[in-house]
């Protein structure tokens, strides 16, 4: 019974993002030196080729999963007077959000991310949970339960080469889940700090 959603997956359509995420793996493996450059080229031109997960999958099968310590996810509490993330930091794999009565706000606009993919999962509860992004990073939220908050999210834009993906999950509760862009004064407070 197990073999037919693995068949029926195998001949979902990928993504752009699925193709790559594939290229991305394949060419840590040869900077890695488990696989030849003449193999490299191989798999890269069936890669960028593939139209269902049926195909890229065999391309990534011998080379076992990308192994990484997530360490610790970074935990922020609302509670009563609030949480914030900003400024100059370094993005986690894994954060995890409780809106509290004071409601979360996680800034990304000038944070140090090198990953692929972040998952962060929320519990925006009474005030709700803020997300801020750079122009060009895509919010992933299919997963998320809109609870009564719902989730507002007004940023514009295809994803552009090399930047994170956020893998939402969790709840918006009553406060909800505003993902969004820098606004002008957050902007022009940014390009100030540069100029310095």
């Amino acid at each position: 019974m197990t073999a037919e959603p693995s068949r029926s997956a195998d001949r979902m359509r990928a993504s752009d993002a699925d193709r790559e995420a594939v290229v991305e793996q394949l060419r840590e493996a040869a900077a890695e030196g488990r696989i030849d450059l003449d193999e490299l080229d191989a798999r890269l031109s069936q890669a960028l080729t593939a139209k269902t997960y049926g195909e890229l999958a065999p391309l990534t099968d011998d080379l076992g999963p990308v192994v990484s310590d997530p360490g610790e996810p970074l935990t922020l509490q609302g509670g009563i007077h609030g949480a914030q993330r900003k400024g100059r930091w370094k993005v986690p794999p894994k954060i995890v959000a409780y809106g509290g009565m004071g409601g979360v706000r996680i800034d990304f606009t000038q944070a140090e991310c090198r990953l692929r993919e972040i998952q962060v999962e929320v519990d925006a509860q009474m005030s709700g949970v803020q997300i801020v992004v750079p122009v060009g990073w895509k919010a992933d939220t299919d997963a998320l339960d809109l609870g009564f908050g719902g989730v507002k999210d007004k940023t514009v834009g295809e994803r552009l080469p090399g930047t994170p993906v956020l893998r939402i999950t969790g709840t918006c509760g009553m406060g909800g889940v505003h993902i969004r862009h820098p606004n002008f004064r957050e902007r022009r407070r940014q390009r100030k700090e540069l100029s310095r």
